[in-house]
């Protein structure tokens, strides 16, 4: 099942061409996959045992750029790569007509405070299963 995440565009997203400026949609990624996680559950991993995510690869297709006044959903759905790798397919669509704006691939892995990779938590293992 799909977590989604309500995004509202505000005019400070826009470029000059009054479309959302592309890196903005990592952004709305971001915080979609903050709530999929969890708040809580991320600064305990990262306080309590040194964990954190990185940003292995991001893989984007644009389709239609959204604009000042549009409500977006992102679309997020996890699977488990590898024992140290998840991926979230971050699809955003448009509120009013359901229509995808951007697709989105992005996969994160855990690293420790040396920066080098750590196995995924179990709890977060549990979230894409």
């Amino acid at each position: 099942m799909a977590y989604v995440h309500p995004v509202s565009i505000y005019y400070e997203d826009t470029d000059h061409s009054g479309i959302v400026y592309h890196a903005n949609y990592l952004r709305y990624c971001e915080r979609a996959r903050e709530h999929v996680l969890g708040r809580e559950r991320l600064v305990t991993m990262y306080r309590e045992a040194g964990i954190g995510f990185v940003v292995y690869k991001a893989e984007m297709t644009f389709k239609e750029g959204a604009v000042f006044g549009d409500e977006l959903e992102v679309r997020t759905t996890t699977r488990v790569e590898s024992e140290y790798r998840i991926l979230f397919q971050q699809d955003i669509h448009r509120s009013s007509d359901g229509k995808l704006m951007v697709a989105c691939l992005i996969h994160l892995v855990t690293v420790g405070s040396d920066n080098k990779l750590v196995r995924l938590p179990t709890d977060v293992i549990a979230l894409a299963t």
